[in-house]
């Protein structure tokens, strides 16, 4: 979980490095500018490796009606082209930084990095799914490991996994 804390919070120190834009972190894995996906993280465990893969929308795109209000691009954002060769450098550096965050042990400064770009890990209402059902509840932070910490009529529920929805 906290690689891809750690890769999400790269990305968008990567894309503010390269273009000057500032993206919340949506948990775990996701990049939002104004409430519209920017860019999305995928990291998957095999073995002891992790697989990691990313997607920044940089050109402007003439997106499919059912999603045009829900995601942006950079080029969108800044009204202006972007240099893709240095968003594509910056991205690299910023996650070759973080990496050496992760094997140096330095969990807590990637969690407070994480922290500082997610206004949303605290106090959003959100929905996700369990076998029991559709459950709902108010976003109350991350813990120490990255999972995301919802409170709900039953107390504070820990989620490691699966689609969060964002009411």
């Amino acid at each position: 979980m906290i690689t891809t804390l750690a890769a999400g919070v790269a990305i968008a120190e990567g894309v503010a490095e390269a273009t000057g834009l500032r993206a919340d972190l949506k948990w775990p894995n996701d990049l939002f500018v104004a409430r519209r996906k920017l860019a999305g993280v995928l990291a998957e465990g095999v073995g002891d490796v992790v697989v990691l893969g990313y997607g920044i929308n940089v050109g402007r795109a003439a997106y499919p009606p059912e999603l045009s209000a829900r995601v942006t691009s950079l080029e969108s954002e800044l009204g202006r082209p972007v240099d893709r060769p240095r968003v594509f450098a910056e991205s690299l550096a910023a996650l070759a930084a973080r990496y050496d965050d992760l094997l140096a042990g330095r969990f807590d400064a990637i969690l407070d990095a994480w922290r500082a770009r997610a206004p949303a890990c605290q106090g959003a209402r959100v929905s996700w799914t369990t076998p029991a059902g559709s459950q709902t509840g108010i976003t109350a932070g991350i813990d120490g490991h990255g999972a995301l910490l919802v409170r709900a009529t039953a107390g504070i529920e820990r989620i490691v996994a699966g689609e969060v929805t964002w009411l």
